[in-house]
């Protein structure tokens, strides 16, 4: 279930709300985060994380911050006024979601 076409619907909500607990944040730090809460179940590959943060930075909602680490230029990803409200919204409609797919396979049956 590592790369579950399930997750890849969710990945944007995933990345906003990483961001939303940790600030700013590059792009390998995001996937090494994911790797550690799910205990190594879901692996964000680069060819999914970059698009979907460039995604998002387009839409208005994160913006970069360059800076020089190591002699090296590191990306960090933040959100935005507007990224930490759609963060909120998308979470309520994750959140409806899981609720109305625990009902479908898991039904609670009453007899009438």
């Amino acid at each position: 279930m590592a790369n579950s076409k399930l997750y890849k619907g969710s990945l944007n909500t995933i990345i906003l709300k990483l961001l939303d607990e940790g600030g700013r944040m590059y792009g390998y730090e995001i996937t090494q985060k994911v790797k550690e809460i799910t205990k190594g179940e879901l692996k964000i590959t680069e060819g999914a994380l970059y698009p979907a943060l460039h995604k998002l930075e387009a839409e208005g909602l994160l913006v970069v911050e360059v800076a020089k680490v190591d002699n090296r230029l590191r990306k960090y990803y933040k959100l935005t006024e507007q990224g930490v409200k759609e963060k909120t919204n998308r979470l309520v409609e994750l959140e409806d979601f899981i609720r109305n797919m625990e009902q479908l396979v898991n039904p609670k049956w009453t007899i009438n």
